[in-house]
């Protein structure tokens, strides 16, 4: 069973920084083989994605709103994913989720974990 377990979510006033991670743990599952991604979702829309990094962290994605904001990392020997997150604003304010997708096995799979909320208020 994997398990994945975000925490360092919280209250933070707009132009604060957070630094949510993300831990996977788990029998069978090589992390370095999965791609992390950030995942976001406020009460009322849909869950976005928000930042992703591929395996050995060459190669990452970040949603436009967030760019030059927040920055993605891992640690592979750590078995954990951080989000850097700077220059909070209020449209920040969502449930923050980790997502851990294994690679080289078929179909993909795909792990989740519980969530961790930030809330961006003055």
């Amino acid at each position: 069973q994997v398990q994945l377990v975000e925490s360092g979510g919280g209250l933070v006033q707009p132009g604060g920084s957070l630094r949510p991670s993300c831990v996977a743990s788990g029998s069978g599952f090589t992390f370095r083989n999965t791609v992390m991604t950030w995942y976001r979702q406020a009460p009322g829309k849909e869950r976005d994605s928000v930042a992703a990094i591929n395996t050995f962290g060459q190669g990452t994605y970040y949603l436009d709103s967030v760019k030059g904001r927040f920055t993605i990392s891992r640690d592979n020997a750590k078995n954990t994913v951080y989000l850097q997150m700077d220059s909070l604003k209020g449209d920040d304010t969502a449930v923050y989720y980790c997502n851990a997708r294994e690679l080289y096995i078929v179909p993909p799979r795909d792990y989740w974990g519980q969530g961790t909320q930030v809330t961006v208020s003055s």
